[in-house]
């Protein structure tokens, strides 16, 4: 897994940042700053992500494929192109049922501990 940030300055097409590879979840971090992250992600058919619980809001965007999502314990079904927003302190956690790339958004600030 490459977690270096991209190259700045650069025009990029996000979808073609990363590839699908058999079995596998890839994850390529664009941008990460004590302020919050941007990464995209690459998830094949069969693989999901474990559940998980953040102290912040993150704005999931779909850019290929399809994601079922399960947040607070309720099922989104999300195309490419759908986005939502995954409340902070709230279980979320993908289903393994179809690949998908998505670009995952972070900001940390504006938060008080």
């Amino acid at each position: 897994m490459d977690n270096s940030e991209v190259e700045k300055s650069k025009a990029l097409i996000t979808v073609e940042l990363i590839e699908y590879i058999p079995n596998s979840v890839v994850i390529k971090t664009i941008l990460k700053k004590t302020t919050g992250s941007v990464t995209v992600m690459s998830v094949d058919d069969g693989e999901g992500l474990s559940e998980r619980t953040s102290a912040f809001d993150t704005y999931a965007q779909i850019i290929d494929g399809q994601a079922e999502l399960i947040i607070g314990g309720k099922k989104f079904v999300l195309f490419t192109g759908e986005s939502i927003v995954i409340p902070a302190h709230v279980s979320s956690f993908v289903s393994p049922n179809h690949r998908f790339k998505m670009i995952l958004t972070v900001i940390k600030s504006g938060y008080e501990m």
